[in-house]
């Protein structure tokens, strides 16, 4: 948007020096057309040269205003160091134009560069590169790295806890395409998936009404980004294009960021460095949603996605349990719970908690008798 304003001020800004110029007695007056002619064909010339030269070029994105200034500034030196040429080239070759018509030539070549020069420092990334053969330097990112998160890292919804015991500051990054892909998992007609993305938005949303958390959903459009198909080589790109940082509990995500030298904080790894682990010995309530892979085993998922595997629920699908953990595991792809039946769960309406349905593990004669049956 900002290059196609300033583009359309270039060609006013042409036109109305052309305009001027050409307008004046000494350019246009007298019988001699050479003036006119002269000023009128090298400003039109060099303004279509460059403005088709910006269009056809590969286009990139830099949104910093100092780069506009930068390229002025070069454009102007460069402009001033060529205006020589024009009087060497007039004296060379003994053209008949007047100073005036010289002048306007020199003031339309001025735009045209600044305008060439702007628009190549308009289309780089944020890093400025100066070519010392095969040399660069790259700029110097001051200040907290932002946080770029997946979907993943949403839906676990940890992310937040962790920011809400301010144990983070740095500034979170949802991009859109991010937000796009939580949107699709929502709208899935499996109801399994369905819940997920349903769930990652409602925490999305708590964050971003939270105060103590800076989140941003990111609009930027980066043409390195929409060139590749797949939301985790997005991501991957647009972190690195924001010199960010990437949040996900995708273990090959978290692979695939290394490879490509990307910054990446795997929310299971940090989980693990934690010990955040279940107690043998507690109860849960879990609903059986799949049979296991060993013989009697049910496969159960919490709502952060965690896997729970039963002992005795294979024959339970669909039913909702209280389960004894027996053990956990935490690893960089994920936590697994595994844990024994119990019993079948009594829902019990608690006025307290303003209807909300609890769990109430059963007794071990209901139990004893739910396993003879």
């Amino acid at each position: 948007m900002l290059l196609n304003i300033f583009r359309a001020i270039f060609i006013v800004i042409i036109l109305a020096v052309l305009f001027v110029n050409v307008s004046s007695e000494t350019i246009s007056g007298g019988t001699d057309s050479t003036n006119f002619w002269a000023v009128v064909w090298s400003g039109l010339g060099m303004a279509v040269f460059v403005f088709m030269l910006d269009i056809l070029t590969p286009k990139k994105k830099l949104g910093e205003l100092a780069g506009v200034f930068f390229g002025l500034f070069v454009g102007m030196l460069i402009s001033w160091a060529l205006s020589p040429v024009i009087d060497m080239i007039k004296d060379t070759y003994n053209i008949g134009i007047s100073t005036e018509a010289i002048t306007a030539i020199k003031w339309m070549m001025g735009i045209c560069i600044c305008y060439l020069v702007i628009s190549i420092v308009m289309r780089t990334k944020d890093d400025v590169r100066f070519v010392i053969p095969y040399v660069e330097f790259a700029k110097q990112t001051k200040g907290t790295r932002p946080l770029v998160l997946d979907t993943s890292a949403i839906i676990d919804g940890r992310i937040a806890d962790l920011y809400q015991s301010k144990l983070f500051d740095a500034p979170l990054i949802v991009p859109r395409f991010v937000l796009n892909e939580l949107q699709l998992i929502a709208d899935s007609a499996d109801k399994l998936k369905r819940n997920r993305g349903r769930r990652g938005l409602d925490i999305l949303n708590k964050m971003q009404e939270n105060s103590i958390i800076d989140v941003e959903i990111d609009d930027t459009v980066i043409p390195e980004v929409e060139e590749v198909k797949g939301v985790d080589q997005k991501l991957v790109i647009f972190t690195k294009h924001c010199n960010g940082r990437l949040a996900t509990t995708d273990y090959n995500l978290s692979k695939v960021a290394q490879v490509r030298e990307v910054d990446v904080m795997n929310i299971n790894d940090l989980a693990n460095s934690l010990k955040t682990i279940a107690l043998p010995g507690e109860a849960m309530g879990i609903r059986i949603i799949k049979p296991g892979e060993e013989a009697d085993q049910g496969i159960g998922y919490l709502d952060d996605g965690t896997m729970v595997v039963v002992e005795g629920a294979r024959n339970k699908i669909g039913r909702d349990l209280v389960i004894s953990i027996t053990s956990s595991l935490q690893t960089s792809a994920g936590k697994m719970i595994f844990g024994k039946f119990e019993g079948f769960a009594q829902k019990t309406n608690n006025n307290n908690n303003q209807g909300r349905s609890s769990y109430k593990r059963p007794n071990r004669t209901s139990t004893s008798e739910n396993n003879r049956n």
